[in-house]
């Protein structure tokens, strides 16, 4: 459906630095050492925290189909894409911190930022009961996840040409386009994101584009165009080797 290499391509720098923003601090004196700064928290892999099984099911079919997978790098599930959103929409960013979260709530200029009274999780609640309304009506009772490849793509497809018209618990319409959109941001940033969130496992797509990562520096590169950089990638936890030989 999707063409992964150019979809990939074109939002990787934008959302590896972007999603800095949710980092937390680095602190500490040099010299610096391997796991000697402060990062969050890493994500850990376990039960869902905000989406229910259903709701985890058809994320990760949603993942899979966004970001499929190839012969070199795993889909979108199997990169945590999936877990990196139930974790987001679990904490601060899923509950609205920082939006406009006070009535009353009126529709404004795309510049005055969100201020519906819903907030990123309970979208993604709406949304995914919506979606699978929809399939169930369309596809013999059937959950988004458990169609065929085509009948996903189909379906998406007609989320983002407003062809599939999704209807909210209420009998209202609900804004399909809008939320298969911001999906797919979403399941971008978890895959291009640092480690330590839940998505991206082992720095895939670090790999698949030549992200050093969060390396010390670069000093022996500066002058050093047009080569790729040949050391792998770091998370903001280090790499696996540097805790083993602590």
């Amino acid at each position: 459906m999707l063409h992964r290499r150019e979809l990939l391509a074109g939002v990787a720098w934008l959302v590896v630095t972007g999603v800095s923003a949710r980092a937390g601090i680095i602190s500490g004196k040099l010299p610096w050492a391997p796991n000697a700064g402060h990062p969050p928290n890493p994500a850990r892999l376990g039960p869902w925290l905000y989406f229910t099984s259903q709701e985890g099911a058809a994320v990760e079919a949603l993942a899979d189909r966004i970001i499929p997978p190839d012969s070199q790098t795993p889909g979108g599930k199997d990169s945590g894409c999936a877990v990196y959103l139930d974790r987001q929409m679990a904490g601060p960013y899923g509950h609205k911190e920082g939006h406009y979260n006070r009535p009353p709530f009126m529709p404004g200029a795309k510049n005055f930022g969100p201020q519906s009274k819903e907030g990123p999780a309970q979208k993604y609640r709406d949304g995914l009961a919506a979606l699978d309304k929809y399939c169930r009506a369309s596809f013999s009772g059937k959950a988004f996840a458990e169609l065929s490849d085509a009948d996903k793509d189909k379906t998406l497809k007609g989320l983002d040409d407003g062809s599939v018209k999704l209807e909210g618990a209420d009998g209202k319409p609900l804004d399909g386009k809008a939320f298969f959109t911001q999906a797919i941001k979403d399941i971008q940033m978890g895959f291009f994101a640092d480690p330590i969130y839940g998505g991206n496992r082992d720095m895939v797509s670090w790999k698949m584009i030549g992200f050093p990562g969060a390396r010390y520096n670069y000093l022996d590169w500066i002058d050093r165009h047009n080569e790729p950089y040949p050391l792998p990638p770091v998370s903001l936890a280090g790499r696996a080797e540097w805790t083993a030989k602590r």
